[in-house]
């Protein structure tokens, strides 16, 4: 089996010290993660190689077996499954001659034992918290694209203590109940369970004098202004993520991500469906009958539209290409004027006088959707 160098794998010097060593292993596991890499398999096989790396380097005792013996040394023993023929149980070798046995480990589970021997180990780092805002843009916004500036309050490292929560002058210490891991083991009669250490809620340090401006929590909030780009074709609803905008990590870990959700302001012209707009234009019973044309509103202007003779009302008439445009990059919807006939109101003596003149001079054929409702009419009768 080829031997891999693990420093190589981390892309860090034989002589890095352990923040530097976490430091590239979380850059790499996050550039490496399933959700980054849409399930690629080498991919997933350099992640195996990264964490099988870091899994040696950040243990103090594994890291110096590996410098000395190389990998052979730093896994002797990785499991029962091997040579040894125990089966596969994964318990590593080092005892009083410097390995672990594994009667050892197998002990340390049953009887609470394995606390002791991680009290040295660091609390592992966490993401930060993500944050969420929402943002309201105009419909002429949403199909352009903008520049939007957004305010919100985070949490940011104190800089009256640097982040470390002790007053100045004063220094944070190991936890002495969990030694600086976080976590603390309680027996439950034959078997033991990991909790978080209630003397320092899990940071792995305590403080004699906490700092007064973050009252020792090493964070202090503060308004944040952001300026955020926001694409053509947005809808209401749509999800914006802005990596490493949130809260900060535990125990150097990253920050969190922003998530801004998009919300669109009712317009007074249109109503949007899907990437087409729609338009309802009023137009007076004359011009739908005699013809015309009409001026509508675009997001790009203004734009004309010819009614022919006959238009009746809910007729739609489509202006291609002046829609919103697809947030992928597809075609761009259209916008669909719907003629709205308007019956005219509070009319005089003479114009009334001269409605029941053209009703005389209107003959059946003037209206062909009428006569064709009398005759489903008279079918559905049984006449």
């Amino acid at each position: 089996m080829a031997t891999k160098d693990f420093y190589e794998i981390l892309g860090v010097s034989r002589q890095a010290s352990q923040g530097e060593i976490r430091k590239a292993y979380l850059k790499l596991a996050h550039k490496y993660h399933p959700d980054k890499t849409g399930g690629d398999k080498a991919a997933e096989e350099k992640l195996k190689e990264i964490n099988e790396a870091y899994d040696t380097l950040k243990n103090p005792d594994k890291r110096s077996q590996y410098d000395r013996f190389g990998q052979a040394g730093a896994g002797f023993g990785q499991g029962f499954g091997g040579d040894s023929g125990f089966g596969g149980f994964g318990f590593g070798f080092e005892g009083a001659s410097g390995f672990d046995t594994p009667f050892d480990d197998f002990f340390d589970v049953l009887f609470g034992r394995a606390g002791a021997r991680n009290r040295h180990r660091r609390p592992a780092a966490r993401p930060g918290n993500d944050l969420e805002r929402r943002v309201t843009i105009s419909l002429k916004e949403a199909a352009t694209g903008v520049t939007k500036t957004i305010r919100f309050a985070r949490m940011e490292k104190c800089g009256e203590c640097d982040g470390t929560g002790a007053a100045p002058g004063s220094q944070r210490k190991t936890c002495p109940d969990c030694h600086g891991t976080g976590q603390v083991r309680r027996a439950q009669g034959f078997f033991s369970i990991t909790q978080t250490c209630r003397r320092c809620g899990g940071r792995g340090w305590a403080i004699d004098e906490p700092c007064k401006k973050c009252r020792g929590a090493g964070t202090v909030q503060t308004q944040r202004e952001l300026s955020v780009d926001i694409p053509a074709g947005v809808d209401t609803g749509s999800r914006l993520r802005v990596p490493g905008e949130g809260e900060p990590g535990a125990n150097d870990g990253p920050r969190g991500d922003l998530y801004i959700f998009i919300e669109i302001e009712a317009d007074d012209f249109f109503v949007r469906d899907g990437n087409d707009l729609v338009c309802e234009v009023p137009v007076s019973f004359p011009h739908a009958a005699l013809g015309t044309t009409v001026r509508v509103p675009s997001l790009q202007g203004e734009a004309e539209v010819k009614i022919p003779p006959g238009t009746q009302s809910g007729q739609l008439f489509r202006l291609r290409g002046l829609g919103i445009p697809d947030i992928r990059g597809y075609r761009t919807g259209d916008q669909i004027v719907r003629v709205v006939v308007e019956t005219p109101t509070r009319l005089n003596r003479e114009q009334k006088e001269l409605l029941h003149r053209f009703q005389e001079l209107t003959e059946e054929q003037n209206y062909p959707a009428h006569l064709r409702f009398l005759d489903k009419l008279k079918e559905w009768l049984g006449g």
